[in-house]
């Protein structure tokens, strides 16, 4: 039986309120706080409609991560829409979903960087743990429904968070990954100080065409590259929900 993903009503609120003081500054400003109020009272009247939302945390990503740990940025689009599925973090599924295909190129191509790299589970909190933002830029979606909670406001709150992110002085790695996430590219500083990789999107649809095929774009590995470079550790792209390496968080 897969878990029970969905959002209940009256929580979506709260979550935003638990988040880092970081973050809640950062959604205090009047365009964002704006657009949050705006899809808070959306997503509550879809629930109260009988609408099925996904996921039961629509802001994990935020939880426990400031915008000065921030490593490596990941963006999504929305979240699957499926039970079970959504967890709050781009591209993660519970390990015992069965692997969405963008995911398994994804792994592919981690496997392909670090020859010999076990990539263990779906569950990818352990990124998460070590710097790593799995941020879709749509909160919430509806069953069976792809891209239901689009252009209802998310898309204002999470340009201020990549935006806030990268205005922060530490160097990050921002993985731009087809036109959508590439879209956001304006939102970063051009002499910021980020590595900032591009390429089509993962998804088998797109994901060996040009011109920036996704397989054989090796990112894993340049982004290691140029984290130590930085003189920092790097990712441990293997590491699943049971073990992070390099430990940010308490």
């Amino acid at each position: 039986m897969p878990i029970d993903n969905r959002l209940v009503p009256h929580t979506l609120a709260d979550h935003a309120a638990q988040l880092p003081g970081a973050w809640k500054r950062v959604l205090a400003a009047p365009e964002p706080a704006q657009a949050l109020r705006a899809v808070i009272a959306y997503v509550e009247q879809r629930l109260a409609d009988g609408a099925t939302v996904y996921p039961a945390r629509p802001l994990r990503a935020l939880e426990d991560l400031a915008p000065h740990q921030v490593r490596v940025v990941i963006l999504g689009q929305d979240p699957y829409h499926g039970p079970g599925q959504a967890q709050g973090l781009a591209f993660s599924v519970p390990d015992d979903c069965r692997t969405p295909p963008s995911l398994r190129n994804m792994r592919k191509e981690i496997a392909r960087d670090e020859p010999g790299s076990a990539v263990s589970g779906n569950d990818l909190s352990g990124w998460l743990a070590q710097g790593v933002l799995l941020l879709n830029t749509s909160l919430t979606v509806e069953d069976g429904q792809a891209g239901a909670h689009a252009k209802r406001g998310w898309e204002r709150v999470t340009d201020a968070l990549i935006a806030a992110v990268a205005a922060d002085p530490a160097p990050k790695v921002f993985m731009l990954w087809g036109a959508h996430a590439q879209a956001k590219r304006g939102l970063l500083p051009p002499e910021g100080g980020h590595l900032v990789l591009t390429s089509n999107h993962p998804s088998p649809l797109s994901a060996t065409r040009g011109p920036e095929p996704f397989v054989g774009c090796g990112h894993f590995g340049r982004a290691n590259a140029w984290l130590r470079d930085q003189g920092q550790a790097p990712i441990d792209w293997s590491t699943g929900r049971g073990g992070a390496q390099g430990e940010l968080l308490g």
